[in-house]
């Protein structure tokens, strides 16, 4: 009687072991570490967490390279050709294809570095980073939310507000699975 009771706690050992393995290769799956190099590279040079870059090109495009908003935001980071130009000038870019990997992490990853630094706070930046700096800005002045960003559950536009939960969940995701920065 004892070895069939400990060849079934080995079994379930066994299996919840599978499980757990199979459980991770489907997470490294939907939360993928695509363009590491350009991901890498762009969070060091600008002081982003790369995780943080991760979390959002996966709420913007989930990593489709091609990805067109209605609003006309293009490519991995989902960048607007206005934020896009203003940032190339800064950089001293001529031309830019924001389909490309590498120019749309280098601007997106520039400009989320540029909105940590305005509000010196990740949380402000991602909804900044959806909403724009001038409805976040304008929200702080009517006292609707902190400037220290904590009362973000007032933020009155509801896709901003969602949005922010999104990344939040997918920087901890990807700082569960690919160890924090």
């Amino acid at each position: 009687m004892k070895i069939k009771i400990w060849t079934v706690i080995i079994v379930i050992c066994l299996l919840l072991v599978s499980i757990n393995v199979f459980k991770n290769k489907i997470l490294i799956k939907c939360y993928p570490d695509k363009y590491s190099d350009y991901v890498g590279k762009y969070s060091e040079k600008y002081g982003v967490d790369k995780n943080l870059v991760y979390a959002v090109i996966k709420q913007e495009s989930n990593f489709e390279e091609e990805a067109n908003s209605r609003r006309g935001a293009k490519g991995l980071m989902q960048i607007m050709n206005d934020t896009a130009s203003e940032i190339a000038e800064e950089l001293g870019f001529s031309g830019m294809n924001l389909y490309n990997p590498e120019t749309n992490i280098n601007i997106g990853t520039k400009y989320l570095a540029d909105l940590m630094e305005k509000y010196n706070n990740m949380k402000m930046a991602i909804a900044a980073y959806n909403a724009g700096f001038g409805n976040v800005d304008k929200w702080i002045a009517q006292g609707i939310i902190k400037k220290d960003g904590s009362n973000l559950e007032n933020i009155p536009y509801k896709e901003t507000e969602v949005y922010l939960r999104k990344v939040m969940k997918n920087y901890e995701m990807y700082n569960k699975l690919y160890g924090r920065v």
